[in-house]
């Protein structure tokens, strides 16, 4: 069993290295793809012989399909590597294990060949995310008076569909999946420009475009509707709760494999604490 452990980072590098510190096995490399706004340097002593640092870089906007270019070429450049993956696990930067690596190996040998990502759909159980997919969104594109473009559009045009007749679902742009299904996205959103033309327009296409694209294939029985991560949006805010101690008996209680979000520089303690679980 070899992980490929997929970073997205645009900060903080020594919490990064303790992530990457975490999750060492001989049997993990890591890919980290640090966003092209941010100065690189910082981040040049990551590097190693089991840590890669993605050179296909993207300059990522929140809700954008700029996310989603990064990912993939991020995975284009795993995909690239002689070294061959059984699972590739999506992380951010703000991610840390609730389990020891040994556990989390011993998860993935005993449920090989699944994909870990949610599946909601969007017509019935994820709502709130039809507009997403039914009007038209400039958040890929950065010019002045975008907001005032893209309300007129919606004003006048027909509302999108859905190409190639793709059911969508989804709802956490974080996963964990095999490099078949990995092979299977990248060579399918290659293959297909109106569905990438059509995530372009997406406001947080990330959040669907993978999993909606796995969802309609000949793996969808290989799909798990548990991206095995503890989340808490419980705040109402844009992005979610950043844990503190007072979350450690709850993450440790969710029998998850993951969560986000953390900051050791709000609250290092609930890491160490993870440290020694």
């Amino acid at each position: 069993m070899r992980i490929a452990h997929l970073i997205l980072a645009h900060a903080n590098p020594s919490q990064i290295q303790r992530l990457i510190n975490r999750l060492a096995h001989p049997n993990a490399d890591f890919y980290i793809h640090i966003d092209l706004k941010t100065e690189i340097s910082p981040f040049l002593s990551l590097a190693s012989k089991q840590v890669t640092l993605i050179t296909n870089r993207v300059s990522v906007y929140w809700g954008a399909y700029s996310i989603v270019q990064a990912t993939v070429n991020s995975f284009e450049e795993i995909l690239a590597s002689p070294t061959k993956y059984d699972y590739i696990n999506l992380l951010s930067g703000q991610d840390y294990p609730l389990k020891s690596t040994d556990e989390i190996y011993a998860f993935f040998e005993k449920n090989p060949n699944k994909a870990f990502m949610h599946t909601l759909s969007v017509a019935t159980e994820w709502q709130e995310a039809i507009p997403r997919v039914t009007k038209y969104h400039l958040s890929n594109y950065q010019f002045s008076g975008r907001t005032t473009v893209e309300k007129y559009i919606n004003m006048f045009l027909p509302q999108r569909k859905m190409p190639n007749k793709l059911i969508p679902v989804g709802r956490s742009q974080w996963f964990t999946i095999t490099s078949k299904h990995i092979e299977y996205i990248v060579t399918y959103l290659q293959q297909n420009k109106n569905v990438k033309r059509f995530f372009e327009l997406t406001w947080g296409s990330d959040e669907i475009v993978f999993q909606t694209i796995l969802y309609n294939s000949i793996y969808q029985n290989e799909m798990v509707n548990d991206n095995l991560r503890y989340i808490d949006w419980s705040e109402g805010n844009a992005s979610p709760k950043t844990f503190k101690m007072e979350d450690l008996q709850t993450l440790i209680g969710s029998g998850k494999l993951f969560a986000r979000k953390f900051n050791e520089a709000i609250d290092g303690n609930i890491l160490d604490a993870l440290d020694v679980k």
